[in-house]
């Protein structure tokens, strides 16, 4: 029987689950994964924790815990996701030391509401380390204009950080900049640089279904001839970025002193459209040194009928650079496609953070009541 993912993870990309829930650590799925399925690393987003605090029942003895300590709706959240990615970390402790500290690591978000806050973003990240005091932990900060500094500073802390919601090649190549900054920073202040790790996380399904909304209502043959091409381009043309710089001087400056690239992380992975194959957004970005964060069902799928067909990205990238020639020609605004992108994606994960908030409220409401009222609870 073939094990497609372990082909995968042989061609170099390192396959991680985009989910997180207490269900999954204490049924002992996520090990299972770890174990089974070659996952070696755990994002999550605040849409992700949401859906996982919406089961209560998981929760249940922590919110009455915090419920009795009186503590605040944000305190209370901060504590279980807190806790979830705590024990994930140890869940994946195996793969980070078998790797030497590359893979075997698991994302929590800053609050989303701070985007556009270089101070408050930075104050946080350190919050958020220390609260989970795990050495595979990764701190996700937005590449907003706003995070690029915070990105900076992070790193010069000696934090690890997961770049998040990257659309464009030009803000690519300035969250890299941003991470060799602070690499230097953290180099300068001391910190083992070997110590520190980083992905960039560029997002790939989201920008075929911009675009292709935007190629439906131009409507021409040749407009509806590009459907489906312009995120897989976008991200080849992201990984020609990652091998200049990190072929560059700078990065070998920073390499000789210990430090590991920024690799990039394909996310948004799991196709919007019935018309694509469920697994193209991981076999047409296959590289060395890359990282693709999925969803169950789509690593699932890959298991089932991925093809591993050797490096799909870096022979491609004149073919890339055609597509983007080609969609400019029939109209498209690649410029807006990404602001908008970024835009959209913030605010998804702001309305994502306010239900989990709200959610939450109600759950040590009702905690509350029952510490009050056992009888009643009972």
């Amino acid at each position: 029987m073939t094990d497609r993912l372990a082909e995968l993870s042989a061609q170099g990309v390192a396959v991680w689950l985009d989910d997180l829930s207490r269900v999954r650590l204490t049924s002992g799925s996520l090990d299972k994964m770890r174990r089974d399925q070659h996952m070696v690393g755990v994002t999550t987003n605040p849409s992700i924790f949401q859906k996982a605090l919406s089961d209560a029942d998981a929760y249940d003895t922590q919110l009455r815990d915090l419920a009795a300590q009186g503590v605040t709706v944000e305190e209370a959240v901060r504590l279980m996701t807190g806790a979830d990615v705590r024990a994930a970390c140890d869940v994946l402790r195996p793969a980070y030391d078998a790797s030497n500290g590359v893979d075997g690591r698991v994302s929590i978000e800053v609050d989303p509401r701070k985007a556009h806050e270089t101070e408050s973003t930075v104050a946080e990240a350190k919050t958020l380390w220390w609260l989970v005091d795990r050495p595979n932990l990764y701190i996700k900060i937005p590449a907003t204009l706003a995070g690029l500094p915070a990105i900076t500073a992070t790193l010069a802390a000696g934090i690890s950080v997961n770049v998040t919601l990257i659309f464009s090649l030009e803000r690519y190549r300035a969250v890299m900049d941003a991470f060799l900054t602070g690499l230097e920073q953290a180099k300068a202040n001391g910190h083992d640089l070997s110590k520190i790790g980083s992905v960039a996380s560029f997002f790939v399904s989201r920008v075929d279904s911009e675009v292709d909304k935007r190629l439906d209502k131009i409507g021409s043959d040749e407009a509806k001839a590009l459907k489906g091409k312009a995120a897989i381009a976008n991200a080849r043309l992201a990984y020609e970025a990652y091998e200049e710089v990190f072929g560059g001087d700078r990065w070998k400056a920073l390499a000789s002193a210990g430090a590991n690239p920024q690799r990039p992380l394909w996310a948004s992975t799991s196709t919007k459209s019935p018309d694509f194959r469920d697994t193209i957004y991981v076999e047409e970005l296959i590289a060395p040194g890359t990282v693709n964060t999925m969803p169950e069902s789509v690593i699932v799928a890959y298991a089932d009928h991925g093809e591993t067909k050797g490096d799909t990205v870096t022979g491609n990238y004149d073919d890339a650079k055609k597509v983007f020639a080609d969609l400019a020609a029939v109209g498209v605004d690649f410029d807006d496609v990404v602001k908008v992108l970024e835009e959209e994606g913030v605010e998804k994960f702001e309305s994502a953070w306010k239900d989990l908030l709200e959610g939450v409220t109600k759950s040590l409401k009702a905690a509350s009541a029952g510490a009050e009222n056992p009888s009643d609870a009972a």
